[in-house]
C-alpha cells in the first residue's frame, strides 16, 4: 500500500513525540508499505516566528516572512528522518520545493497549483520512507512560499492525489472529528464518518481539526481522508462523500471561531457601486472576508448605511489600513473595529431536510441571555456572531439543545 501520513505541531511537539511518529512509522514499513510522512513545525514554533519579525517590524514583508516560516517544518522533517535512521529504517526528508510542489506567488497563503511527485516516487522505490515538509512550497521562479494556517493538512490531500494513495492519514491530537471541541463541551462525542460537506463547513467555522481549503480540495480529487489521533491506537474519523443515511443527523457539528474580527463602517454613503469598491479593495489586499450586514444608517442626513463585515483576527490591522485608505474617495463617517467576538455554528447536511432549526438556536441563546450581532446562513449551517466572552458559555447551550448527551 502507499500511504500518506500527515503528523501535526503537537503530534511533532518535542524530540520524545517525534521519536514516538518515527515508532509508528516503522509499524507500517514493516508490513511493506511505502510511506510519505507529511510533519508540521513543532507545536509554538511558527507562532514564535511570525513574533521574532514582529518584533522586528508590525508588518514584515511577506515574501521574508515566508522564508522565515518554512524553516520551522525543516527542522522537523530533519529530526523525523534522523529518529527514523536511529531505528534502521532508510529515510530522506524533503522541503516543499525538493519533493515538487510547486505554488502561485501569494506570499503567506500560497495556493497548490502543481505537483511533480517524481523525486518522491524514486526514492520510495528506492525502499526510502520520504519525510515532506507541509505548509509550502515554491513558485516556477524558485521563491518560497508558505500556504497559510493548517497548509500542513493540504501538503497532504493534495500529496495523496498526486500520487493516487491507497490511503491518507491526518494524524493530530485528537481521537478524531468530535460534534463539539471537547476541550469547553465535555458531552461532545467522536464521529465515526462525516461528509465532505459539513467537515468543510466545520473547517472553515473554526473547528480545529481540520483547515478548509485541505477539505475542498479532498472533496475535489475524492481523496477519502481518516481524521486520528497519533498519541493512540483508536480509529479515527472517516471524511468522505454524503451519504443517504448521514441526512437522518440534523446537527452533526457545533463550532465557535475565535479567530474572527469585526469591522462597521458608519454612516456610507447609500448609492451603487460603494460596497463594491470597498470589497474589491479588500479583495485586492487578499483578505478574505466572512459575514457581511448592512443597515440604514440614522442621524447622517443624507441617505447612508452601516457596514459590517468579519475578517480573520490577523488580518484586521491590514482591512482597516485598506478602509483608510478609501476614506477620501468614499466619504464614510467612522471605522469601529474589533476582535471581540466569536463566530457560532451549528453544521448538519440534515438542515436540508428539516426545518425550525434556526429558530432553535436563537430561542438557546435567548434563553442564556446571549445577544446575537450577526447571522448567515446556507443550506446545511447557521452561524451567528456573539460576544466572545460568552462564546462558550453559547456553545455549550447549543450543543446540549441539539446533541444531548
Amino acid at each position: 500500500m502507499l500511504i500518506v501520513q500527515k503528523y501535526g505541531g503537537t503530534s511533532v511537539g518535542n524530540t520524545d513525540r517525534i521519536k514516538n511518529v518515527a515508532s509508528r512509522v516503522a509499524k507500517y514499513h514493516a508490513k511493506g508499505d511505502k510511506i510519505v510522512v507529511v510533519v508540521s513545525a513543532m507545536s509554538g514554533v511558527t507562532d514564535n516566528l511570525i513574533k521574532l519579525a514582529k518584533d522586528i517590524m508590525p508588518l514584515p514583508s511577506e515574501r521574508e516572512l515566508d522564508v522565515l516560516l518554512a524553516t520551522g517544518e525543516q527542522t522537523t522533517i530533519a529530526l523525523t528522518a534522523i529518529a527514523l535512521h536511529a531505528l534502521g529504517i532508510p529515510a530522506v526528508s524533503m522541503t516543499g520545493a525538493q519533493a515538487g510542489i510547486v505554488t502561485d506567488g501569494v506570499h503567506t497563503k500560497a495556493k497548490i497549483q502543481n505537483i511533480s511527485p517524481k523525486r518522491i516516487h524514486d526514492l520510495m522505490n528506492q525502499g526510502n520512507v520520504v519525510i515532506v515538509a507541509g505548509f509550502q512550497g515554491q513558485t516556477i521562479e524558485g521563491q518560497i512560499t508558505t500556504l497559510g494556517r493548517g497548509g500542513s493538512d493540504l501538503t497532504a490531500i493534495a500529496l495523496a492525489a498526486a500520487l493516487k494513495a491507497d490511503l491518507c492519514q491526518i494524524y493530530t491530537d485528537v481521537d478524531g472529528v468530535y460534534t463539539a471541541d471537547p476541550r469547553i463541551v465535555s458531552s461532545a462525542r467522536k464521529l465515526d464518518e462525516i461528509s465532505y460537506d459539513e467537515m468543510l463547513e466545520l473547517a472553515s467555522l473554526g473547528a480545529k481539526v481540520m483547515q478548509s481549503r485541505s477539505v475542498e480540495f479532498a472533496k475535489k480529487f475524492g481523496v477519502v481522508f481518516e481524521v486520528r489521533s497519533s498519541l493512540n491506537e483508536n480509529p479515527g474519523t472517516i471524511v468522505k462523500e454524503e451519504t443517504k443515511s448521514m441526512e437522518g443527523i440534523v446537527v452533526r457539528g457545533v463550532s465557535l471561531d475565535k479567530n474572527q474580527a469585526k469591522v462597521t463602517l458608519v454612516a456610507v454613503p447609500d448609492k451603487p457601486g460603494v460596497a463594491a469598491r470597498i470589497f474589491k479593495a479588500i479583495g485586492d489586499a487578499n483578505i478574505n472576508v466572512d459575514m457581511i450586514v448592512q443597515n440604514i444608517s440614522h442621524g447622517s442626513g443624507k441617505p447612508a448605511t452601516d457596514l459590517s463585515f468579519t475578517v480573520d483576527k490577523p488580518d484586521l490591522l491590514k482591512a482597516q489600513k485598506v478602509i483608510d485608505g478609501l476614506k477620501k474617495e468614499i466619504g464614510y463617517g467612522e471605522v469601529i473595529a474589533t476582535d471581540n467576538i466569536g463566530k457560532l455554528s451549528i453544521v448538519g447536511v440534515g438542515m436540508k431536510s428539516h426545518s425550525g432549526v434556526a429558530g432553535k438556536m436563537f430561542e438557546t441563546l435567548a434563553r442564556e441571555g446571549i445577544n446575537i450581532d450577526m447571522i448567515s446562513t446556507s443550506e446545511i449551517k447557521i452561524s451567528v456572531v456573539v460576544d466572545l466572552a460568552r462564546g462558550e458559555q453559547a456553545m455549550k447551550a447549543v450543543h446540549a439543545a441539539f446533541l444531548p448527551a
